[in-house]
């Protein structure tokens, strides 16, 4: 190098990568939009979807779409972002047409697998990643921003491990290292916080609503940021409520109600409030002479 030579950014960073996006759902675009910050270069993205393309066009402009073996064959980093269910047929399907390349970065999305479900794709010579970012996806420009501190639940064989790190990391996310075997219920358990969470409030609001309140979105606001806040501190300390209480008669004007107004409710009501009061019994949160009357009026009409 010429001594009188300073060397860019981008020139200072070692090992910038080709990128490329098989799957242009929420999740894809928008980590190919964060290796770009980081100065790796993303060349190539298949998508299926108007609305896929459309996102595509937006987060990785100028990136051309094509087949997911023409990804390959230009991309020296992948990432397979399709639905979980989708993606060992996928894999099978690249490796045995030869898309697959020695030395190739092959990195899934999926919470549920490790990398044992990219063994075609090792066998062709790749190296496998599993790389979950642990957040929620809305397709858009925030999400770029919402990788800052992200989780990542990163699954990897031990000489890649420190590949698997920087590319989390230059992504702005922090690497969290799960064993093979325990990804499932590592998925488990972002389910029931993530996805049941969005079902909860869902119902939430349509009570608060046909309950008369106008805005129950401002009204739940503070309530559950609260709730989300200490639980995240204090774990089963932070139970409150009737059911913690063992007040037996409220649950049961609630019952009454729900079956009323809203009898879909029901189910998940149950079975919410027997687990809260199984934690708040197990804490001793709950005194044992008051969970016999609400456990009683917790029980499904069909055990009665």
């Amino acid at each position: 190098m010429n001594a009188s030579h300073t060397p860019s950014d981008a020139e200072a960073r070692p090992a910038r990568l080709t990128v490329g996006v098989v799957g242009t759902g929420r999740v894809g675009p928008a980590l190919a939009a964060a290796l770009a910050l980081a100065g790796h270069h993303p060349v190539a993205a298949s998508g299926v979807s108007d609305t896929s393309r459309r996102r595509a066009a937006n987060l990785l402009p100028d990136v051309p779409l094509v087949e997911p073996a023409q990804v390959l064959a230009k991309a020296e980093l992948v990432l397979l972002t399709v639905p979980d269910d989708a993606l060992p047929g996928l894999v099978s399907g690249l490796a045995e047409t030869g898309a697959v390349r020695p030395g190739q970065l092959l990195v899934h999305t999926s919470g549920r697998y490790g990398v044992g479900v990219l063994e075609p794709a090792l066998r062709a010579g790749a190296l496998p990643l599993a790389l979950h970012p642990a957040m929620t996806f809305t397709g858009t420009s925030v999400d770029v921003q919402r990788l800052a501190g992200c989780s990542f639940g990163v699954t990897a064989p031990y000489e890649l491990r420190m590949a698997a790190e920087a590319l989390v990391i230059e992504m702005g996310g922090e690497p969290e290292w799960i064993e093979e075997s325990a990804r499932p219920l590592y998925h488990a358990g972002l389910a029931i916080g993530s996805n049941h969470l969005v079902t909860l409030v869902a119902q939430s609001i349509e009570l608060l609503r046909a309950s008369g309140v106008s805005e129950p979105g401002r009204m739940l606001g503070p309530l559950l940021g609260a709730a989300l806040d200490n639980a995240l501190r204090s774990g089963d300390a932070a139970l409150t409520g009737p059911v913690a209480r063992g007040d037996a008669g409220t649950v049961a004007a609630h019952l009454v109600e729900l079956r009323k107004h809203s009898p879909q409710a029901v189910a998940s009501y149950l079975a919410m409030a027997r687990a809260t009061a199984d934690r708040a019994l197990a804490n001793g949160m709950l005194k044992p002479e008051l969970a016999v009357a609400l456990l009683d009026v917790l029980r499904d009409e069909g055990e009665r």
